[in-house]
């Protein structure tokens, strides 16, 4: 359900595009943008949309409200919001004016930064108005346009918002903070891949809760101690196929794999091909050291 008042001036713009099939095979693209000069009875309260909305505010103040929390959106700053949850945002009260850039956009690639900046928490970032600008205009620009290159363009300007707004979120206070805890969590795993790893011992040597540990992890790395974990062993597995002899079953006990078959599904699974086929691709074929 949505209910609205456009209470904007008449050179406010809303531009609208349907994505092909090239387009929504892309990580990034966008469905709609917009620039709303919008005064003090301006507001938007929708259940849901199968999409993620960006803003960013020039001039005045909005608010959002979602998942039971209130931020206001000032002059300066970015938002990324998770449409399917629902929202409502409008002009602050008491504020004359909220004059915003904002774009509705999907993809895996998306996904995967609302994840790193923690949709489930709206929290707005600073962010530059030149960057905001020419990102923005880029997407206006060739939204409507057909061709791959447009398509490509409007991709890149999503890219390089989110990329800049994952930058102002890590550079915090708060976040300098999870980064340490990241950072110790990361050294254990190079240090002691080969061992039985479990989540009690990451979060003991990065001195947080598992919770939060799975939390920073999401936010830094884009993925969580685990999936970091067997990567670890499986890149050092592919430095051991390349540059020796071992046996694969030697190979899984000295990465911390408790079994050939064990080892050999997760290799083929993360790699795409098995570790024999792996080792028989590699140009160069060592002696053991």
């Amino acid at each position: 359900m949505l209910t609205y008042k456009l209470d904007v001036e008449e050179r406010s713009t809303w531009i609208r595009t349907t994505p092909g099939e090239h387009e929504l095979a892309q990580p990034f693209w966008a469905t709609e943008e917009g620039t709303f000069y919008a005064h003090r009875e301006f507001f938007t309260e929708r259940t849901e949309k199968d999409s993620y909305e960006l803003f960013y505010t020039f001039d005045g103040e909005g608010t959002l409200e979602q998942n039971g929390r209130t931020v206001t959106l000032r002059p300066g700053s970015a938002l990324l919001i998770d449409c399917r949850t629902p929202q409502r945002y409008r002009t602050r009260a008491g504020a004359e004016r909220w004059y915003h850039l904002w774009a509705h956009i999907d993809g895996p690639g998306v996904a995967a930064m609302a994840a790193t900046l923690d949709v489930d928490t709206p929290r707005p970032v600073d962010l530059a108005e030149p960057v905001a600008r020419r990102q923005f205009a880029a997407i206006a620009t060739n939204l409507e346009l057909p061709g791959i290159l447009p398509a490509a363009v409007v991709g890149l300007a999503i890219h390089t918002l989110l990329a800049e707004m994952v930058g102002a979120a890590q550079a915090g206070s708060e976040s300098a903070l999870g980064d340490e805890a990241v950072r110790r969590a990361c050294e254990l795993i190079e240090r002691a891949y080969a061992e039985p790893l479990t989540l009690d011992d990451l979060a003991r040597t990065a001195q947080v809760s598992k919770s939060y540990l799975l939390k920073l992890f999401r936010q830094n790395l884009g993925t969580t101690p685990y999936d970091h974990l067997l990567r670890y062993r499986i890149t050092r597995a592919k430095e051991l196929l390349a540059e020796t002899d071992y046996k694969v079953g030697k190979i899984a006990s000295l990465v911390g794999f408790n079994s050939e078959s064990n080892f050999s599904y997760r290799f083929s699974q993360m790699a795409g091909q098995s570790p024999r086929a792996y080792r028989e691709s590699c140009p160069v074929a060592l002696t053991a050291r």
